[in-house]
C-alpha cells in the first residue's frame, strides 16, 4: 500500500493522460482568486450542468431522498436533488477556498460555533475524534481548523487517479499533518495517544466485523462501528463537528457539539445509533448539502433489496 506521507510533487503527472486533470487543477487555482459571490454563482450553474450529464448519478440521489425523505412530494424531491447538483457544483469553489484561501479570508467567511468543546476536550490530553460526515462543503468546513490549534491529523482514502490522489492530499496537508490510511488503525490510535485530533468521516456504508446494519432515516444501512470503539480503546473524546453554507450564500457556520454523555458505552451499536441520530439532525437543517449521489444503502444482506436496481 502507498503510504499516505509519500512525495506529494506534482511535476512527475506530465503525460497527456493527466492534462484534463491539469485543467481542473489550474481552474481551482484561479478560481480561489474569485469573489465570493461569483464563485457561489459559477458552481451552481456547474452543478445544473453536472445533473444533466451524469444520469446515473442524478438517479442515485434522487432514489437516497426517497427512502429518506418520504414525506416529501416527488416534486419537492426532484427540487431537493436539484439543490443538491447545485451544492455539488459549489463544492468546487469550496475546495479551492478550502485548500488555497488565506486564513484572513476563511476568517471572514465561517463562523465558528462552539469552539470551546474543542478546547476543552483537548485539554484533557487523550485526543480527539471530530465525527464529521461527507457534506458538499467538507474541504472548506474543514479548512478552519488551521486556525483553531495544533496537531491535526485525518483518516484518508487514496484515490483512483494518482494525479487527483497527489492533489487531495496536498489540500489537506495544509490542515492535517499526517494523512492516516483508512485501516490503519495503529497509527490512528497513537495519533490519539500525542494528543492529536483527527478528522474522521465514518458516514459511508462499511461492511466487516466493525459495522451493524443500523437505520439511516429510518432505513438499515451498514454504518461502522469503530467510532465508540476507538474512543474506548484511546479515551478519546468525541465531538460531532459539522458544517454548512447559511441559505443565503454569505458565507457558513461551524458547529462542534459538547461531547455525548456517557460516551463510550460498552454497547458500539447503541453508541453509533446516538451519532447517526446527531447527523439526521443537522442533514435536515441543509439537506442539499449532504452527499445524496452515494449510495449509502449498499451491500446490505441479500434478504434487502436493492433499493438502487432500476425497474
Amino acid at each position: 500500500m502507498r503510504s499516505s506521507q509519500d512525495d506529494l510533487s506534482l511535476s512527475r503527472f506530465w503525460s497527456p493522460h493527466y492534462w484534463p486533470i491539469w485543467g481542473l487543477w489550474l481552474w481551482l487555482r484561479c478560481s480561489a482568486c474569485l469573489p465570493f459571490r461569483w464563485q457561489i454563482a459559477i458552481g451552481k450553474k456547474f452543478g445544473r450542468f453536472l445533473r444533466l450529464v451524469l444520469r446515473k448519478k442524478s438517479y442515485i440521489a434522487l432514489r437516497n431522498l426517497e427512502i429518506c425523505f418520504p414525506e416529501l412530494t416527488d416534486a419537492e424531491r426532484a427540487r431537493l436533488r436539484d439543490r443538491h447538483f447545485e451544492a455539488l457544483g459549489v463544492s468546487l469553489a469550496e475546495m479551492a477556498i478550502g485548500w488555497y484561501a488565506p486564513i484572513e479570508r476563511l476568517r471572514k467567511l465561517i463562523r465558528v460555533e462552539g469552539q470551546v468543546n474543542l478546547d476543552k476536550a483537548r485539554q484533557k490530553g487523550k485526543g480527539v475524534i471530530l465525527y464529521i460526515a461527507h457534506f458538499t462543503c467538507l474541504e472548506i468546513g474543514v479548512s478552519i481548523l488551521k486556525d483553531l490549534g495544533p496537531r491535526y491529523s485525518a483518516m484518508y482514502t487514496p484515490q483512483g487517479n494518482a494525479l487527483v490522489d497527489a492533489m487531495v492530499r496536498r489540500g489537506r496537508r495544509r490542515i492535517a499533518k499526517e494523512l492516516i490510511p483508512k485501516d490503519n488503525v495503529r497509527t490512528l490510535l497513537r495519533s490519539l495517544r500525542n494528543n492529536a485530533t483527527v478528522i474522521y468521516l465514518p458516514d459511508h456504508a462499511n461492511v466487516g466485523s466493525r459495522s451493524a446494519l443500523l437505520p439511516f432515516f429510518g432505513e438499515p444501512a451498514l454504518t461502522t462501528t469503530a467510532t465508540s470503539k476507538l474512543a474506548k480503546l484511546s479515551g478519546a473524546t468525541v465531538l460531532a463537528y459539522f458544517f454548512r453554507r447559511l441559505p443565503d450564500d454569505s458565507g457558513y457556520v461551524v458547529n462542534i457539539a459538547p461531547p455525548l454523555p456517557n460516551f463510550p458505552s460498552d454497547d458500539p451499536v447503541h453508541d453509533t445509533r446516538r451519532l447517526v441520530a446527531q447527523l439526521e439532525d443537522y442533514i435536515r437543517v441543509a439537506p442539499e448539502q449532504y452527499v445524496w449521489t452515494y449510495r449509502r444503502f449498499k451491500g446490505r444482506p441479500a434478504s434487502y433489496p436493492d433499493i438502487y436496481c432500476a425497474d
